[in-house]
């Protein structure tokens, strides 16, 4: 079930456009009161549906412009130690568990190809891990986005 309903998406949208935009500049936008406006956000922050902050910034603008998805076979047994071993490594941006021939996928950042061999040591050095695979990111076809799903919702008609 969505926890952003049309009125969210039509702000999202006003956002995305004036990130700086003020509460009042906000209302004025999407044509609402400001309270009402006020109200949303603090839903928004009190149940966390915005991504933290540091996911707005570029890994390469902290001097790790080499991007890599690293496929990772796991005991099954151990798969929560693995997790929490993977997250102690900085490197490592995202983790999830996948179907297929691998049990998670992971996204890191590496300052150059040793640098990622060195990461790579470090994945497959987890007590757990019995196989990896290493994809470069040659090339960023499509960022990261939602923006044309938010557009989609406050378009729609609200329910009943």
């Amino acid at each position: 079930m969505a926890r952003i309903d049309r009125t969210d998406a039509r702000l999202l949208q006003a956002l995305c456009a004036f990130p700086r935009a003020t509460g009042v500049q906000l209302a004025g936008l999407v044509n609402m009161a400001r309270n009402t406006v006020q109200t949303r956000l603090g839903r928004w922050d009190t149940e966390d549906l915005l991504a933290p902050f540091d996911r707005r910034v570029n890994p390469r603008d902290l001097g790790f412009p080499l991007r890599a998805y690293i496929a990772v076979v796991v005991d099954q047994h151990r798969l929560e130690e693995v997790v929490a071993s993977l997250g102690t490594i900085p490197e490592v941006l995202e983790v999830v568990g996948i179907s297929g021939i691998a049990d998670l996928q992971l996204l890191v950042a590496a300052a150059d190809a040793d640098d990622l061999y060195r990461i790579a040591g470090h994945v497959l050095a987890v007590p757990g891990v019995t196989r990896t695979t290493v994809s470069v990111v040659m090339h960023e076809a499509i960022p990261y986005r939602t923006l044309p799903l938010i557009e989609r919702l406050a378009g729609r008609p609200q329910a009943d």
